[in-house]
């Protein structure tokens, strides 16, 4: 059932086939809340006095429009039921992206190949929505069919739990299993202990969390789960953990490049959230 006046489910698209596969997520993802997906292309023309060309304008236009006409059949023929809108929106992606998610329950983007690179550099475009998003941001792992439980990641900063509190609210929606990893990097009884106290202190402050599986690794956080990750049919981590970083933290730039199933970074709120007093504070977008 659709819920009218609700805010949308917005995914980004670029005229790529992991844009696409972002699409087909975002539809899922849309029709399980019962809100409306918004596609959205944002479209940058350089200046003439820049090396832009006039006339290529219309053809470029034109290209782009198409990106968003194809996204919008993708998620129609991907998923019955789904009320889809596409949007070509002037502006710099990463503007055009975190403007919408100041009023978006979703964010979804594709991963555009990033397992093949070390890292990403500051000004990605994909780093850069991960990081500032006002909403929860899931980015898109290939085609692969959505199987397993919902593995959330906890390290005991604040960043964690609210990534846990989003792991609760989508189990209750879906009816799916919880799995509540915590990974201990050097084994031994005295460091396993505190990994079973911070994984008992994780769930006792989200009580609505039931019947969660608890799990412990061991090893280096990014590889474990990484590797974790290869079971589950969504990771929900916060983008950042005890470090501070100010965009992602290691562990999560690591699982936005290598993660195997689709990821969730939650910071902030969703839109839902925020029209409700009495919250965590958002973070500020420059």
């Amino acid at each position: 059932m659709l819920v009218r006046g609700a805010a949308p489910v917005v995914v980004g698209v670029n005229g790529t086939s992991a844009g696409l596969a972002a699409v087909r997520l975002a539809a899922r993802e849309a029709v399980a809340r019962g809100l409306e997906l918004r596609v959205v292309h944002a479209f940058t023309w350089p200046n003439p006095r820049r090396g832009g060309n006039d006339q290529d304008y219309a053809p470029a236009r034109h290209a782009a429009a198409h990106f968003v006409e194809e996204a919008v059949t993708t998620a129609t023929r991907s998923t019955p039921g789904v009320r889809v809108s596409g949007s070509l929106i002037d502006g710099v992606p990463i503007r055009v992206l975190l403007q919408q998610s100041r009023t978006a329950e979703l964010l979804a983007v594709g991963d555009d190949d990033v397992a093949m690179v070390s890292s990403l550099p500051m000004d990605s475009v994909l780093l850069q929505i991960v990081s500032r998003a006002r909403c929860p941001v899931v980015v898109a792992r290939g085609i692969r069919p959505p199987a397993g439980p919902l593995l959330a990641a906890v390290d005991g900063s604040a960043a964690s739990l609210l990534a846990l509190r989003h792991a609760a609210a989508e189990a209750r929606r879906r009816q799916l299993a919880v799995e509540v990893a915590h990974v201990v990097e050097d084994p031994g009884h005295d460091a396993e202990e505190t990994g079973r106290r911070l994984l008992e202190a994780s769930l006792a402050a989200v009580p609505q969390l039931t019947g969660a599986r608890v799990t412990m690794l061991v090893g280096d956080p990014a590889r474990a789960l990484v590797r974790a990750s290869r079971h589950a049919r969504m990771m929900i981590v916060g983008p950042r953990g005890q470090d501070g970083a100010t965009l992602l933290g290691p562990v999560a730039h690591q699982l936005l490049l290598k993660c195997a199933c689709p990821t969730v970074f939650v910071h902030g709120s969703t839109a839902a959230e925020r029209s409700h007093p009495g919250l965590l504070p958002e973070p500020a977008v420059p």
